[in-house]
């Protein structure tokens, strides 16, 4: 069993296709049957069944898909770690989350960094929701990751940053714009701005939302947080949102809190939170310490496998 052979595995499923595969590799197909049968004759078990359309594993392949791929990414991490220790101070910290979340939770981090370790590269990868991250970092393209907190993921430490409690964003000519809060039963007859289906934050609202029985109309859908502060700002409608900390409250909308609706918390997940480089750990902690000064963030750790 080598670790060839194990790349070469993990690729077949993931893409369920020997031939796609082989292209992938710019290798034969029959070199790629090879690898996955050495597998086979090793643990003395078929690893994946041939369907009309490819392939899929068994249960046994499946079990070792996720051990192979936990082992070869810590593997590239470690190796990408001893050349940073070897080169100096360079390096790549590959961060996923959404695009919006960079402007509103990261700028000041993202300098601080800058200044801290001018040969080092930040590499974001923008993801239109939690489960995309998730996919992300578990597949090793990613070694960070900001996300809404939920349940735990398998194999994914979470760390608990910052708690936002919802608020209304509303064109400041609005009536509910002089309000001090906004309770459920106005949000019955607003006009919501709905976030994407696939987002936490979208499953979080119609949850709360069904738990409060106020469930309100919807007028327009958008793929961001700051789309819908936009419309919003046009009087297209009304968005719930986080109370994200680079919301200005003096602009051309206002933000009245929603304290019936439950907080959500965001922050950090990664495989494995030691596995790091150092330069991972330290933006992740610029990142903490911009938003939350106190220093007990990392001591709660959420869904460790």
């Amino acid at each position: 069993m080598t670790l060839d052979d194990l790349r070469v595995f993990i690729a077949v499923c993931e893409a369920r296709n020997l031939s796609a595969v082989s292209r992938t590799l710019s290798c034969s197909q029959s070199a790629v049957s090879q690898h996955v049968k050495r597998l086979e004759r090793e643990t003395g078990l078929a690893l994946i069944e041939r369907q009309p359309r490819g392939v899929t594993p068994t249960d046994a392949g499946r079990i070792l898909y996720q051990a192979a791929l936990g082992g070869i990414t810590s593997l590239d991490s470690a190796v990408r770690r001893l050349g940073e220790l070897r080169d100096g101070d360079g390096g790549t910290v590959k961060i996923t989350t959404g695009g919006v979340t960079v402007r509103h939770f990261m700028p000041d981090a993202i300098t601080a960094f800058r200044d801290r370790h001018p040969e080092a590269t930040l590499d974001f990868q923008s993801a239109q929701s939690t489960r995309r991250c998730l996919e992300l970092l578990q597949s090793g393209q990613a070694d960070l990751a900001w996300i809404t907190l939920g349940q735990p993921a398998p194999g994914i430490q979470q760390w608990p940053v910052i708690d936002l409690p919802w608020v209304l964003v509303v064109n400041a000519g609005d009536p509910l714009a002089v309000r001090q809060t906004i309770d459920p039963r106005d949000l019955r007859s607003i006009r919501y701005i709905a976030h994407p289906a696939n987002s936490a934050s979208h499953r979080r609202l119609e949850e709360d939302f069904v738990r409060l029985g106020c469930a309100p109309a919807q007028t327009a859908g958008v793929a961001d947080w700051d789309t819908a502060v936009l419309l919003a700002e046009l009087g297209i409608g009304h968005a719930i949102l986080p109370s994200l900390p680079r919301l200005a409250p003096d602009g051309p909308v206002r933000t009245v809190p929603i304290p019936a609706l439950s907080p959500i918390t965001v922050g950090w997940a990664a495989r494995q939170w030691d596995a790091l480089s150092p330069l991972a750990t330290e933006f992740a902690e610029l990142v903490a310490a911009d938003l939350d000064p106190a220093p007990s963030w990392r001591q709660e750790v959420r869904g460790l496998v």
